[in-house]
């Protein structure tokens, strides 16, 4: 099948058809760095990142866009409440949010808008959507009538007569009475004391938050791209609002799909600070594992809610044990006589994976395939640890084993992110271990048994377990 994707603007699965074939321009709505990032964060960018790493798995070029938000009210009252320069507070989050995901494996963007980069072109674009009729200067402020724009609301499916008044998400009550209908939002903002400010044709002030991703999505991207994605909380009013001021000004669609995560609960309650039930990425990967973070997120369709629970934790921490103990399977095959370093694949299951992620990236049932191929490996190398063969022929093995890597990538699962290739928790390498084996059969032909059982105690308080073959070599295996 070809690759469909959920189009909230459709509201259906719609196939997958870039305005330019072959090539994808995604952007994906960022963070408002005035704080660390929690793990609704972390849900949205991680899923996002295995959308990319699909696309770029299929042969697309892929050119992925993600803002950074760092002129805000809420950026205002951290520098004020800090007594820090706004830059200060912006500077240290973006670098927070920089080290977070990149230990969830998140790859970088191709780019990194910020507002404050973009001023001459958000100030440009009120002027021209001013100049349409679309946009009314008042007391310094500026605002977008929403009137003039006949759609509004087809991206949400709400009804003009049905919303409710402060609509914009961030205009304070003092704006409400400048404004000719109660749902207009704000394009500026006058400058009030104390606060950044830059020059524009209605005085000092700054942007308001919408303008400011049609402003980076027109300067990095172009007038129209092919996926635009947020978390379902951005639908109304910011992806409504984006769109009202950027179809107006090109009158050209923004963006060709739309794409939205679920939320995240914390043990069936929504996460949220005031229920005290909030959860930073970087307090969480204190004690759990960047990879089981990531699994746990991927065992749920993205666009479905998704609990955090203790259970939901050790179950994903068991698939990731499967899934990295069936990838470090390679230190025992890679032993066999012919064991290749060739590409091939294993097409059975690369097409049912590929089938799985072409139905809107359903990672539930991708991951089930990577299961699958994790148990029959893990079997294998237990035939193998015990009578010395494998019941497959090497270059089916391999096939296996090297699907199994190439998979766990493309969704972003990476067993060398925490711990090396093959170093173990304890920091014991294959090579390391080979030297122990070796000190301990050079005891065994010394009869020093002591210091043979010794090291095969040693060896076994790390998770490593020795047979002994009648040969006289010695087999291993982690666990």
């Amino acid at each position: 099948m070809s690759l469909t994707l959920y189009n909230t603007l459709t509201r259906q699965k719609q196939p997958f058809e870039p305005v330019e074939p072959g090539k994808v321009r995604m952007y994906v709505c960022g963070v408002t760095v005035y704080d660390y990032c929690h793990l609704g964060h972390a849900r949205s960018y991680v899923v996002w990142d295995t959308v990319r790493r699909y696309l770029l798995w299929r042969g697309y070029d892929v050119r992925y866009v993600q803002n950074f938000t760092d002129i805000d009210d809420k950026i205002i009252r951290r520098s004020q409440e800090e007594n820090l320069p706004w830059q200060d507070i912006t500077h240290k989050y973006i670098a927070a949010y920089l080290e977070d995901l990149g230990r969830l494996n998140v790859m970088p963007a191709d780019a990194y808008p910020k507002a404050t980069e973009v001023m001459p072109q958000i100030i440009a674009l009120i002027k021209q959507l001013i100049e349409q009729g679309y946009a009314y200067p008042v007391g310094g402020d500026v605002y977008y009538a929403i009137a003039k724009f006949p759609t509004y609301g087809k991206l949400s499916g709400r009804k003009l007569e049905q919303m409710e008044a402060g609509a914009s998400g961030r205009v304070d009550d003092e704006a409400e009475t400048k404004k000719r209908h109660p749902l207009d939002f704000a394009l500026w903002k006058a400058a009030k004391p104390g606060e950044p400010e830059w020059a524009s044709p209605w005085g000092q002030g700054r942007p308001g938050w919408h303008i400011e991703c049609s402003a980076m999505v027109r300067e990095l991207l172009g007038d129209q791209i092919d996926i635009h994605t947020g978390g379902e909380d951005l639908v109304f009013p910011h992806h409504e609002n984006e769109i009202a001021q950027s179809e107006a000004a090109t009158a050209k669609p923004l963006a060709r799909y739309w794409l939205h995560n679920g939320f995240v609960k914390i043990r069936g309650d929504k996460m949220s600070k005031s229920l005290k039930n909030f959860t930073t990425i970087r307090s969480l990967l204190e004690t759990t594992d960047p990879m089981v973070v990531r699994l746990f997120v991927l065992q749920a369709h993205y666009r479905s809610p998704i609990d955090f629970t203790d259970e939901a934790i050790a179950a994903a921490e068991n698939g990731w044990h499967t899934l990295a103990e069936a990838l470090r399977s390679v230190n025992q095959f890679a032993k066999l006589p012919g064991w290749s370093t060739d590409t091939a694949l294993d097409q059975t299951a690369v097409d049912r994976f590929n089938t799985a992620m072409d139905d809107d990236f359903n990672t539930p049932i991708a991951l089930s395939v990577l299961f699958e191929l994790a148990k029959e490996l893990r079997r294998e190398e237990n035939v193998l640890i015990h009578t010395g063969n494998s019941e497959l022929p090497v270059a089916q093995l391999h096939a296996l084993w090297y699907t199994l890597e190439q998979l766990t990538q493309v969704l972003g699962l990476n067993v060398d992110q925490l711990e090396g290739a093959t170093a173990t928790a304890d920091g014991l390498t294959d090579a390391a271990i080979e030297a122990m084996i070796q000190q301990r059969q050079e005891a065994r032909k010394a009869k020093n048994w002591a210091e043979s059982d010794r090291i095969r105690d040693e060896l076994k308080s790390k998770g490593i377990t020795l047979i002994d073959s009648k040969d006289g070599t010695t087999r291993w295996h982690r666990g």
